[in-house]
């Protein structure tokens, strides 16, 4: 196996995991998904919309996160998602557990 499909599944494993967190932060303030697909890509983290939607709709039916569609205005409808109150207790927890795991990272990694 080459080095580069080893460190894809990598790369890609960890991803997943920051992907999450980065979406309950983020959506601590109401937005809309394609909103959320620049916001994130302009912080560092890219992700596509095909990757992001069905991300969005299983966090929703796990009740992290709570959505409305926005009619207002004359645009066109958009569907805005929110963390809910369990989201927040999620997302309070996942941080804890990734301050402490970076920081263990870090001590391993400096050695």
């Amino acid at each position: 196996m080459k080095k580069e499909e080893v460190m894809a599944g990598f790369f890609q494993e960890m991803r997943r995991g920051v992907i999450i967190l980065c979406v309950l932060a983020k959506l601590q303030k109401s937005a809309y998904g394609y909103n959320l697909v620049a916001e994130l890509s302009e912080t560092g983290i890219p992700i596509e919309a095909n990757t992001l939607y069905p991300l969005l709709r299983r966090l929703e039916s796990q009740g992290l996160l709570e959505s409305a569609w926005n009619t207002t205005d004359g645009a066109k409808p958009r569907k805005y998602y929110q963390t809910t109150n369990f989201g927040r207790e999620v997302l309070f927890e996942l941080k804890k557990h990734w301050q402490e795991t970076t920081f263990n990272m870090n001590n391993i990694l400096e050695d």
